[in-house]
């Protein structure tokens, strides 16, 4: 089986920001996932015991693949049979653009992520506050964003999964309260020296106030000494400007794309 590791030949870190996002990403799906299964162009990765979890049931297109659209979702509804979705990540986003027409062309979701490393400190924020809570007090939270985010796609058994994933990963998560209701909040998963901020979310009625600046600095401030701590934006949306005036600096971008159920 391929490395899953982004070292130097001695055994070092990667100096390329890119490599070590890569690591990292690799490394949850090595944590979490029973199957990692190397195929000519990548790897799948599957965790029978979290089905619902796209995110862990995915198609790894770790270069360029040379194969046609039709083909790709071929070896993706073999890869992945058995699950309600399909998922193809090409970790080369490039690579991706001269087939992305084509996917949403037949119904798949894609997406352009951005992997952003946290390298200078934040700008001063509001003075919010922001508290440590419960895994479950942001669950009213977790199904609303799903809902605007995927509108008419059921989460099935997708929060049971989420929630015992994010207790494997040490998740912590990080709250604004309002007159004893959450209103948004953060998530926070540290991997040894690396951590990723995986969720900033505020109710759309909330949203204007400065809540998403002062949880994603909280977030910042519970990774304290990480050598690498990540958050992952939509390359063509709006957040990653949020995240940039933060301190963190484009080190990876991806494509995704997603069959929903």
């Amino acid at each position: 089986m391929r490395s899953l590791r982004a070292v130097t030949s001695a055994g070092r870190p990667s100096d390329d920001p890119g490599a070590r996002a890569r690591e990292h990403r690799n490394s949850a799906h090595a944590a979490i996932c029973d199957v990692l299964e190397p195929w000519a162009h990548g790897t799948v990765v599957r965790a029978a015991r979290y089905p619902s979890f796209w995110d862990f049931n995915v198609v790894r297109v770790e270069e360029e693949p040379r194969m046609s659209v039709d083909e790709l979702v071929e070896f993706a509804d073999e890869a992945l049979a058995g699950l309600p979705h399909r998922r193809v990540d090409f970790d080369q986003a490039a690579g991706a653009e001269s087939v992305r027409a084509e996917f949403e062309a037949k119904g798949w979701r894609s997406e352009r992520l951005v992997w952003m490393r946290h390298a200078s400190p934040p700008a001063p924020g509001p003075a919010i506050a922001v508290e440590e809570v419960p895994y479950d007090a942001a669950h009213d939270l977790r199904v609303a964003w799903h809902r605007e985010d995927f509108p008419g796609v059921d989460l099935g058994g997708h929060v049971d999964d989420a929630r015992e994933v994010a207790m494997r990963l040490g998740a912590h998560v990080l709250a604004v309260e309002e007159a004893g209701s959450t209103v948004g909040f953060a998530q926070f998963e540290r991997q040894g020296q690396t951590g990723e901020v995986t969720h900033v979310y505020v109710h759309p009625d909330r949203r204007g106030a400065g809540y998403g600046t002062a949880l994603t600095r909280a977030a910042i401030e519970a990774a304290g000494d990480a050598r690498d701590l990540w958050i992952i934006a939509d390359d063509e949306g709006r957040p990653k400007n949020l995240y940039a005036r933060l301190g963190f600096r484009p080190a990876w971008i991806l494509t995704q794309f997603l069959r929903v159920p």
